[in-house]
């Protein structure tokens, strides 16, 4: 499956749009990682322990968006959008998004 952020796929036809699609990965980080990461963060440094949840949640977002492709018969997902927020009480929730438009190429 191709998945980009551009409008169309260079040397492909776009045969068939599928419709607008989206993937969401809601994960929450506990209470000692939010405390080591605070630590890591004042002595400056990068937060390993945010990253990994940060790209685990990226993944599963892009899985989800794929397997919905693939449900409305698509081979690629074009004009992909990424968005990231930090939710619930304290901020204590990382969410991310992504959307594209399922197509058909040939």
């Amino acid at each position: 499956m191709i998945v980009t952020t551009t409008p169309h796929i260079e040397g492909k036809k776009i045969k068939q749009y599928k419709g607008v699609i989206a993937g969401e990965a809601i994960l929450g980080a506990n209470m000692f990682k939010d405390m080591f990461a605070g630590i890591r963060d004042l002595v400056g440094g990068r937060s390993g322990t945010y990253e990994k949840e940060l790209e685990k949640a990226r993944t599963i977002a892009f899985q989800e968006l794929e397997q919905k492709a693939r449900e409305l018969g698509a081979n690629a997902i074009v004009g992909v959008d990424i968005d990231y927020e930090v939710l619930g009480n304290k901020n204590g929730m990382l969410m991310v998004s992504t959307s594209g438009t399922a197509v058909v190429i040939e």
